[in-house]
């Protein structure tokens, strides 16, 4: 409560700020905020809304229960998550930022995870879909299909990296029970056991199919307005800080620490625009110029892919203020994601 007392009159300082600075360049504030809405609406809203009515059908219906029990032999001993885990990395790794986050905390609603456990499936399962990658970033961007396998394998391989290195975050803390009781079951008598957990799941929920379809819409949705509307506030915030001249002393000091690992300076606008939000510092890197090696674009652009942006580390973090899932090991493995990202490009390549 201090804190959240003590912070409360920097935080009304920089919206009195932001608000005098939207008066100043009202021009650049309403073409951000177009920018914004246009990427909300022709990108993530048809890429990731199929995807979270969807999660939430499938976790009513058991399925979630039921890939669970056949994972559990395999996702515990790799990455020290429940089952219910593989489930959260295939549909995240498919439909990208922030849907792992989502569905780690309707398992952790349903005490399908601990807190640990949900941390580290946050840690890593918040990936780029591949659709993104592959179509936005490469061809898109780089005009060049060529480089999805590079920027793929070091984005993927990293981020599964991450999944091994989490698993000794929290390493004394208790894990979830066994979804069956009969964990060890081989063959057909685990797929009994999981047919039987997603039917008593089933159970549990109660809802009908009319109800669940409304429900899972009327979810899916809100979480949609809370994306559109971080997306929109970080385009102005970005454009607002550039128009102000603020962003130059965030250039010089990105130039000073690219300098030091031989990268050229000119992929500072790139980084700095990437750590606001991905799609930008993604085309910045594209765009940077034929004068400048291509590994070193590919290697910001993966930097970027999988830091995420501040704008998806707030999607993410007003999804998880709703659990008792913590923020900051969110923070590091975002970081290190990226930084792993950037050395596996230079090892591809």
């Amino acid at each position: 409560m201090r804190l959240r007392l003590s912070a409360a009159p920097l935080l009304a300082c920089i919206a009195c700020i932001l608000s005098l600075m939207m008066m100043i360049y009202p021009h650049a504030t309403l073409e951000a905020s177009v920018r914004g809405l246009s990427i909300w609406w022709d990108v993530l809203f048809p890429a990731l809304f199929p995807f979270f009515v969807i999660s939430e059908m499938l976790l009513g219906f058991g399925i979630v229960h039921f890939v669970g029990t056949l994972l559990d032999p395999l996702m515990r001993p790799l990455f020290r998550i429940p089952g219910t885990g593989g489930f959260v990395v295939a549909i995240s790794y498919a439909s990208g930022y922030p849907v792992g986050a989502k569905l780690t905390a309707q398992l952790w609603d349903q005490r399908l995870v601990t807190r640990e456990e949900g941390e580290r499936l946050v840690a890593f399962t918040t990936t780029s879909d591949p659709i993104f990658l592959i179509g936005a970033v490469s061809v898109g961007f780089f005009h060049d299909v060529g480089v999805a396998p590079i920027l793929a394998i070091a984005h993927y391989g990293a981020g599964t990296l991450i999944g091994f290195l989490m698993r000794f975050h929290g390493s004394r803390a208790i894990p979830s029970p066994f979804l069956s009781s009969s964990a060890g079951h081989q063959g057909l008598g685990r797929i009994r056991q999981a047919l039987r957990a997603m039917h008593q799941a089933r159970l549990r929920d109660g809802r009908d199919l009319g109800l669940l379809i409304r429900e899972s819409l009327r979810s899916s949705l809100k979480l949609m307005m809370v994306v559109g509307g971080l997306v929109v506030f970080f385009s102005v915030i970005l454009e607002l800080l550039t128009a102000a001249h603020v962003m130059n002393g965030l250039y010089s000091l990105i130039q000073s620490m690219l300098g030091i690992f031989g990268i050229p300076p000119e992929l500072s606008q790139s980084i700095v625009n990437g750590i606001f939000e991905v799609t930008l510092g993604a085309k910045s890197a594209g765009a940077a110029g034929t004068s400048i090696p291509l590994v070193y674009q590919l290697s910001v652009a993966a930097f970027v892919l999988s830091w995420g942006g501040l704008s998806v580390h707030a999607q993410v973090a007003s999804i998880l203020n709703a659990t008792n899932l913590r923020y900051w090991p969110f923070l590091i493995a975002r970081l290190s994601h990226g930084l792993l990202a950037m050395i596996f490009v230079f090892l591809i390549y």
